[in-house]
């Protein structure tokens, strides 16, 4: 064939998260605490890809995410696809979606927002999926979803 390729070990059981922003590896590592994890993580980071340019991949053995997790996701990179890993197949793909409501994921961004001053969660309502934009359940305030600090 002559094509050359980048291989990454496969796993037997778990999640491979793929189509990340290259730029946005990094921050789907913490969202998810996998540095924390006591199994093996690979991180593949500024890969080509024919969709996005370059990207990020992550492959988690012996890990499934709950739908929570998977929707904090949204928030960073919605493009992803999770594939579900089961005696080195893909048993389920996953495209992650942004949910309605976002708890305790994102910093409001008024600094007069009572989230900003006493000890509670965010709330979030997403009001426009396609555009991006979230508004705080306390203050009203709209916030552009690629400009959010993570809380």
């Amino acid at each position: 064939m002559g094509k050359k390729e980048l291989q990454v070990a496969a796993i037997e059981n778990g999640t491979v998260i793929d189509h990340i922003p290259a730029d946005k590896t990094y921050q789907v590592v913490r969202l998810l605490n996998l540095h924390n994890l006591d199994v093996q993580v690979t991180i593949g980071y500024n890969l080509p890809s024919s969709k996005i340019g370059k990207k990020g991949i992550i492959k988690i053995s012996d890990k499934y995410f709950t739908d929570e997790e998977i929707s904090k996701l949204s928030v960073v990179a919605p493009k992803i696809v999770l594939n579900i890993i089961r005696n080195y197949e893909v048993a389920e793909k996953k495209r992650v979606e942004t949910p309605d409501e976002l708890h305790g994921i994102v910093k409001c961004n008024n600094p007069k927002c009572i989230t900003n001053n006493e000890p509670m969660q965010t709330v979030f309502t997403v009001v426009d999926k396609e555009k991006g934009i979230l508004k705080c359940h306390y203050c009203d305030m709209e916030q552009d979803i690629d400009k959010v600090e993570l809380a």
